[in-house]
């Protein structure tokens, strides 16, 4: 069965076990990962290779590795490392349990980075040498090109950086994958960097395959296995409140003439109430919409299907169990309308500027004046990571977060005094929405900020608290540009961690 996916003879000549391949690498090295969301990442070696490590650790020789991957990946891979305590740093976005409680109680290193920027780094040397690469394909062709799987990721750059590369073919992933991707190989470092040409979310500008040197290439493992992302719940009462109140405001936004009758291009984070604002688009008064993102989820592909989405580029598809099912058998069906580049361009703040992309990420929380935390839990245990929004964030024509206005039952206000934690700053953040309302803080000062937010996101248990907070730190603040009891300004975290609950007591 290896001919029709692997073309090449001089690369079929490398098959082997998984077993076999996980021996070509050493304790104490970096290895690069495919895999964006629990898409197209490798699965036998990394499980080979877990293993191993567990074998060794056994034996009293200790076996870590450094690891880089797009994103979050599968249990197969950051799962079966972690438990085998083989992970000794990590970047640059995890969602996996077993990794995150290993990284909250200090024994793995963690390095939570803009994803657009891990690329750009690793080629300057700032992360040091790359020892080895571990790529899920869809095939490789007879002159030696690689054809990509269902993520792209950092997968352009690992194969360039790489000392040694090995493959997984996966031949459930669909040939008719093969001209859905576009691989840009013009990206330079200073001073020889050149304009982005991507004028439109549909541009192609790049390649269909990755290039790769064969010579680098020490082991091809064949496999056979689907990806394994989560699937999503329906949408409750607050994400469709969340996608009412942000529908309104976009056509609002279209009537005075500041969006355009098809909008901007979408960028969408992944969950529920994404989903639901995208889902809500089917029946918003909208046509010839366009995305330009980095994940595609269940949502977009409903928008699609409606007729209602021209085009989406994306790194990754990010689907349910049951839709990945059925877009990867008519995968051919969609490749004219579905994009997938690598991550440095999906996430690029030249290209999402020039684009003007409608931002719209989830977040832990926000404070009064609109700084928005979206990693950690009480200022210091990471959730996840900041991913791609920060990318999209600064550089958008408009920047939306949304949350649940309380969390753990109504124990958590999701809009407090000031974050534990900040990942983006009230200059980059310009919409909030909760099911409560939706703040449009545009061209408005910290207190102005403060007044609608309040007003208008808060949950009515939590109200009150806020607005004595505020009025509080109006008379009793160190100066009146951002009024600020420093004293009181994280207390509620603090009563959260000793009470179980930020109410007040």
């Amino acid at each position: 069965m290896t001919d029709d996916r692997i073309a090449s003879a001089r690369h079929r000549a490398k098959v082997m076990s998984a077993e076999d391949a996980a021996i070509l690498i050493a304790p104490n090295t970096t290895v690069g990962l495919s895999g964006f969301t629990a898409s197209g990442y490798p699965t036998a070696v990394p499980l080979a290779l877990a293993a191993r490590i567990e074998a060794e650790h056994a034996a009293g020789r200790p076996f870590k590795l450094r690891i880089w991957t797009g994103a979050s990946t599968g249990p197969e891979l950051d799962g079966a490392l972690a438990k085998a305590d083989g992970i000794e740093f990590r970047l640059p976005y995890n969602s996996d349990p077993t990794c995150r409680d290993r990284i909250n109680r200090g024994e793995m290193a963690y390095s939570d980075m803009h994803l657009s920027q891990v690329a750009p780094v690793a080629w300057q040397g700032f992360l040091g040498p790359l020892d080895t690469a571990i790529i899920q394909v869809t095939g490789i062709r007879e002159d030696g090109a690689l054809i990509p799987a269902s993520s792209v990721g950092n997968n352009k750059t690992w194969l360039d950086r790489a000392s040694q590369v090995i493959l997984e073919v996966n031949r459930w992933q669909n040939p008719e994958l093969l001209g859905m991707h576009d691989i840009y190989y013009g990206t330079a470092l200073p001073p020889n960097r050149v304009p982005i040409p991507l004028i439109r979310a549909g541009d192609r500008i790049g390649e269909p395959c990755f290039r790769c040197d064969p010579d680098k290439i020490v082991a091809i493992v064949e496999t056979d296995q689907p990806d394994r992302n989560a699937g999503f719940t329906a949408p409750g009462p607050d994400d469709l409140a969340i996608a009412g109140h942000l529908l309104e405001f976009l056509e609002h936004e279209v009537s005075k003439g500041r969006l355009p009758p098809s909008l901007l291009p979408l960028q969408s984070g992944v969950g529920n109430t994404a989903n639901a604002v995208l889902t809500g688009l089917i029946d918003a008064p909208f046509e010839d919409l366009s995305a330009y993102t980095e994940v595609i989820q269940d949502g977009m592909m409903a928008l699609m299907d409606s007729g209602k989405l021209r085009v989406a580029s994306s790194t990754a598809l990010s689907l349910s169990p049951e839709l990945t099912e059925r877009v990867n058998r008519s995968m051919g069906d969609y490749r004219d309308r579905i994009i997938l580049r690598p991550q440095e361009i999906s996430n690029h703040p030249e290209v999402i500027r020039r684009l003007g992309c409608i931002a719209m990420n989830g977040m832990i929380e926000a404070d009064i004046y609109g700084n928005v935390n979206s990693t950690h839990i009480m200022g210091s245990r990471i959730q996840n990571g900041i991913g791609g929004s920060g990318d999209f964030a600064r550089n958008a024509y408009i920047s939306i977060f949304m949350s649940a206005s309380t969390a753990k039952g109504g124990k958590i206000s999701t809009l407090v005094p000031a974050v534990s934690h900040v990942d983006h700053i009230n200059q980059d953040v310009q919409v909030i929405v909760t099911e409560q309302g939706l703040a449009d803080l545009r061209g408005l000062s910290p207190k102005q900020r403060a007044r609608v937010v309040i007003d208008t996101c808060a949950h009515p248990s939590f109200r009150p608290a806020l607005e004595d907070y505020y009025q509080r730190a109006l008379k009793g603040s160190y100066g009146l540009q951002t009024p600020m009891l420093l004293d009181e300004a994280l207390s509620w975290h603090s009563r959260f961690v000793r009470s179980g609950s930020m109410a007040p007591l």
